[in-house]
C-alpha cells in the first residue's frame, strides 16, 4: 500500500475543470452523484484480479485529472460487466463513466494495442471475432448448427455499413491514427 507522503500531490496546472463536463456530454450523466462508497470497486470482478480501481478512475475524473484518467491502461481493464452499475447505490452507472472516458481517451490517442486490434477486426470483418470460415462451417455442422453465425459473417452488407458508420464518425481515422503512430 502507498502511504500519502510516496504519492505526488496533485499539481493545479494539471486539473481540467471541463473533464467532469465532457464525460457527461460523452456518456457519463450521473457521474456527479458519487460520493465514493467503493460499491463499484469492491464487486468488480477485473479489479479482484488487476490493480483496476473503478472509484479510483471516477475520483480521479472528478478531481479533473483528465490525463491520468485518459492515459493509464488501467481505463481499458474494464470488462463492461455492468456489475458496479447494477450495485452503485447512486446509480453513477459507473461502466457508463469508464466508457465515457474510453470515448474521450480514444478522440486524444489513447488506446491500448489489443483494443486497437479488435477496432480493426470489427472494421475488417463487422465483427470483433472472425471466425475462420472453412474450419467453423465443418464444426458447426457437425454439432447440427448453421455453419454460418448470425453476425456479420453471414450478413456481408452489415460489414459494409459498419465500414460507412465507422468512416462518417471518424472512427476508422482513430484507429488508423492510433495505428500509424505505433
Amino acid at each position: 500500500m502507498t502511504s500519502a507522503e510516496e504519492k505526488a500531490p496533485i499539481d493545479i496546472d494539471d486539473v481540467d475543470t471541463d473533464f467532469v463536463e465532457m464525460i457527461i456530454k460523452t456518456g457519463g450523466p450521473n457521474i456527479r452523484s458519487c460520493y465514493q462508497c467503493g460499491t463499484c470497486s469492491g464487486s468488480c470482478p477485473a479489479g479482484a484480479r488487476t490493480n483496476y480501481l473503478v472509484r479510483g478512475i471516477i475520483r480521479k475524473a472528478l478531481l479533473g485529472l483528465k490525463e491520468d484518467c485518459i492515459s493509464g491502461p488501467e481505463l481499458w481493464y474494464c470488462t463492461t460487466c455492468y456489475t458496479c452499475t447494477d450495485r452503485c447505490p447512486q446509480d453513477v452507472k459507473p461502466t457508463d463513466v469508464i466508457k465515457a472516458i474510453r470515448n474521450v481517451a480514444v478522440a486524444e490517442g489513447y488506446m491500448l494495442e489489443p483494443h486497437q486490434k479488435v477496432a480493426l477486426k470489427v472494421l475488417e470483418a463487422g465483427h470483433a471475432v472472425p471466425l475462420d470460415k472453412e474450419s467453423w462451417e465443418k464444426l458447426r455442422e457437425k454439432v447440427n448448427i448453421e455453419p454460418v453465425p448470425p453476425n456479420a459473417s453471414r450478413f456481408p452488407d452489415a460489414i459494409e455499413e459498419i465500414v460507412k458508420i465507422a468512416k462518417k464518425t471518424g472512427f476508422d481515422k482513430l484507429v488508423a491514427e492510433k495505428e500509424a503512430s505505433e
